[in-house]
C-alpha cells in the first residue's frame, strides 16, 4: 500500500496529515497530499577523496558574458548572461516576461552561432510565433519547441546543445520519476535542479521563468532562489506603460540593479533616461511635491515625491504610503510632529511615488519630510531643487551612499540646487564635483548642507 505525505506548496514543509493552516509558514489552505514512493537504499562506496586546489592556484578570469543585445537587460544581469549560470524571472501575468524573453532570444540567436532553444509549456509554438512576428523576434536560429516534460526537455538540450535555454514556466514542467502534480514543491524543485545540473554540465545559460503567488513572491519552494545564479523580478502597474526588471540576488553583478523598459505594440523598449520618464509629468511650484536623487543598485534616479496631509475625520488619523514602506512614513511622521512641531496627530498623512516607482532606501526620509512640510504649510519647494538624505529619531541628517553619482544626475537634468548632508556635502566638494559638472555640462550647481531636520525646512520652506 502507498504511503502518502502532506507538504505545504508555499515553504515545502511536510506534515503527517492535512491542516488548514501550514504551522511553519503561516499560510492557509497550501496543504497537499503527495504519495511516498518506496526507493531501495543505495549500497556502495562511502565515497572516495576529491582533488582540492590552493586558492591562489586558481585563475581568476572571469567567464566571457554573452551579450543579450538589449541594453537594460544586460546591465540587470551585470553585463551580459554568463554561459552555464541559470536566472530565474518572475513577475506578475501579463507583465511582459515571455515578451522581452522571446526580444533577448531572437537577439541572441542572431549574433550567435549555436542555436538559442525555446522551451514553451504553457502556449504553442504558433502562439509564440504569431508573438514573435508582432514584436519583429523571429531568426531561423531561434528553435522553439513546445513540452512539459523534463525527460524531454533534457534530451532535445543534450541532442541540440544550445547556446542559451530559455524554459516558460518551470511550474508546468514534470517529471515522469514523481506522481505529484505539476507545479508541486517536488516537482519545481527537482526538475529545476535536473535543468540547473545539465546546464553546468553543458555550459549553456539556462533561463527559468517563474511564477509569482498573491503577495508578489515566487511561487514553489524557497530553496529555488538558492539554487540559481540570478533572481529577478519584472514589475509594473497596470496604469503604467513603463516595467522595471529588478535584479534581488546575482552572482556574476550588483543585487539591486533595475532596467528600465517602455511597453509599446512592437514589444519592449529600453529607456536610458528614466529620470526624465519619471519626473515628466511633474507639477512645478506645487505644494507636497519634492524631488528625491535615490539610487537603485548603480543607477542613479530622479523621482518626484508627493505629500497630502489631509484633516482626519476619524479617531485615529492614517498613514498611507505607495510606493514606500507604511511603517517608516509612519515613524517619519511622528518625527515630525515631535522634532518640528507640526500638529499632525489631527490630520491624515498620504505618500506616494509618482510614475509607479519603489524605494526602500532610506535616503528618501528628507524628501518624505520635506514633502509632509511644504503640503502642511501649503508652501511648494522650489521646482529647482533635489535632494537627499537619512533622517535619525532626533531629527539629525545623516549621510548616504554614493553622493556623487545622485548629484551629477540632477545637475545632468537641469536642477541647480542640491540639498544633501553635511558629511556628503564635504565627500562631493572633496571629489570637485561641483567643477567637473561645470566643465562639462557649463551649468552651475549650488549644493547646500543640513545636519538637521530644521535647517532643512527653515532653507527651503522659511
Amino acid at each position: 500500500m502507498a504511503k502518502s505525505i502532506f507538504v505545504c506548496q508555499s515553504c515545502g514543509a511536510e506534515h503527517r496529515k492535512w491542516i488548514g493552516q501550514c504551522p511553519d509558514c503561516g499560510d492557509w489552505n497550501c496543504i497537499s497530499e503527495q504519495l511516498l514512493e518506496a526507493t531501495a537504499h543505495r549500497i556502495g562506496s562511502k565515497g572516495k577523496a576529491l582533488a582540492t586546489s590552493p586558492i591562489t592556484k586558481i585563475s581568476s578570469l572571469t567567464s566571457p558574458r554573452r551579450s543579450s543585445h538589449i541594453q537594460e537587460l544586460d546591465r540587470v544581469l551585470g553585463g551580459g548572461i554568463v554561459p552555464g549560470s541559470a536566472v530565474l524571472i518572475g513577475g506578475n501575468p501579463g507583465i511582459g516576461k515571455s515578451t522581452l524573453l522571446l526580444q533577448a532570444a531572437a537577439r541572441l540567436a542572431a549574433h550567435s552561432k549555436r542555436p538559442v532553444l525555446y522551451i514553451t509549456g504553457e502556449e504553442s509554438i504558433q502562439q509564440v510565433h504569431l508573438r514573435g512576428e508582432r514584436i519583429d523576434s523571429i531568426h531561423e536560429n531561434l528553435l522553439l519547441v513546445s513540452a512539459c516534460e523534463l525527460e524531454s526537455m533534457l534530451a532535445t538540450i543534450d541532442q541540440i546543445k544550445p547556446e542559451v535555454v530559455i524554459v516558460d514556466s518551470i511550474q508546468t514542467t514534470v517529471s515522469n520519476r514523481l506522481t505529484s502534480a505539476p507545479g508541486t514543491v517536488s516537482q519545481v524543485r527537482d526538475c529545476a535542479a535536473a535543468l540547473i545540473q545539465n546546464a553546468k554540465r553543458i555550459g549553456h545559460a539556462l533561463i527559468l521563468v517563474g511564477h509569482v503567488t498573491k503577495d508578489g513572491a515566487l511561487a514553489g519552494p524557497r530553496v529555488l532562489e538558492h539554487m540559481v545564479d540570478a533572481v529577478i523580478y519584472f514589475e509594473g502597474e497596470n496604469g503604467h506603460e513603463h516595467r522595471i526588471l529588478r535584479a534581488v540576488k546575482n552572482r556574476f553583478g550588483p543585487a539591486g540593479e533595475i532596467g528600465v523598459f517602455e511597453m509599446t505594440d512592437r514589444g519592449l523598449i529600453g529607456i536610458r533616461d528614466a529620470s526624465r520618464l519619471f519626473l515628466a509629468e511633474r507639477s512645478l511650484d506645487t505644494p507636497g511635491s519634492v524631488v528625491l536623487a535615490c539610487m537603485e543598485g548603480t543607477r542613479p534616479l530622479l523621482v518626484e515625491v508627493q505629500a497630502l496631509v489631509a484633516p482626519t475625520v476619524y479617531s485615529t488619523p492614517k498613514r498611507s504610503a505607495v510606493g514606500l514602506d507604511a511603517g517608516r512614513v509612519a515613524m517619519l511622521t511622528a518625527v515630525l510632529e515631535r522634532r518640528i512641531g507640526l500638529p499632525l496627530s489631527q490630520h491624515d498623512v498620504y505618500i506616494n511615488i509618482a510614475g509607479g516607482a519603489r524605494i526602500a532606501e532610506p535616503a528618501a526620509d528628507l524628501a518624505v519630510l520635506l514633502a509632509m512640510v511644504s503640503a502642511f504649510q501649503e508652501k511648494p519647494v522650489a521646482a529647482e531643487v533635489a535632494l537627499f538624505g537619512e533622517v535619525g529619531l532626533t531629527g539629525e541628517v545623516r549621510p548616504v551612499g554614493q553622493p556623487e553619482s545622485r548629484t551629477r544626475e540632477a545637475a545632468n537634468l537641469g536642477f541647480t540646487h542640491v540639498l544633501l548632508p553635511g558629511e556628503n556635502y564635504r565627500r562631493v566638494q572633496k571629489a570637485n564635483i561641483i567643477a567637473k559638472i561645470r566643465d562639462e555640462t557649463g551649468s552651475t550647481l549650488q549644493m547646500s548642507e543640513v545636519r538637521h531636520l530644521s535647517d532643512a525646512v527653515q532653507k527651503l520652506l522659511a
